[in-house]
């Protein structure tokens, strides 16, 4: 047997308003978009990863506290954090901390969607591949 990951799945108050956040902020191409209210969506990041964007029935204010149990970010790969950051934040993209060492090796840094998600962005040393 092969697993593979096809996508991840993020339950959302406002889905629509995250869809337009993820397309604006990170390039992310809608792939499907299910016409319900509220709807759900299937985005394409730039690099290929895939997110489902669907209505949430509960949340959390902790929703960025990343040591809370379960899954707690998206990590972005890129070859130049300082150029990532540079990209985000002429889109509106919020960095409130400064890149710090990566388990692994590299360096990480930060961010939150519109409604609290955390993402980084991963900068790995050349030749590392996981």
């Amino acid at each position: 047997m092969i697993l593979s990951l096809e996508h991840l799945g993020l339950a959302a108050r406002n889905t629509a308003g995250l869809r337009d956040w993820y397309v604006n902020a990170l390039g992310a191409e809608v792939i499907f978009a299910n016409n319900e209210n509220p709807p759900a969506f299937l985005l394409r990041l730039p690099g290929g990863a895939v997110i489902e964007i669907y209505p949430a029935h509960a949340s959390t204010d902790e929703i960025g506290n990343n040591r809370l149990a379960g899954w707690r970010h998206i990590a972005l790969r890129v070859d130049s954090i300082e150029g990532a950051r540079r990209s985000l934040e002429s889109r509106g993209v919020v960095f409130t901390e400064e890149p710090k060492p990566a388990g692994g090796g590299g360096r990480v840094l930060f961010f939150k969607d519109d409604e609290g998600n955390l993402l980084h962005l991963v900068e790995r040393p050349p030749g590392v591949r996981y």
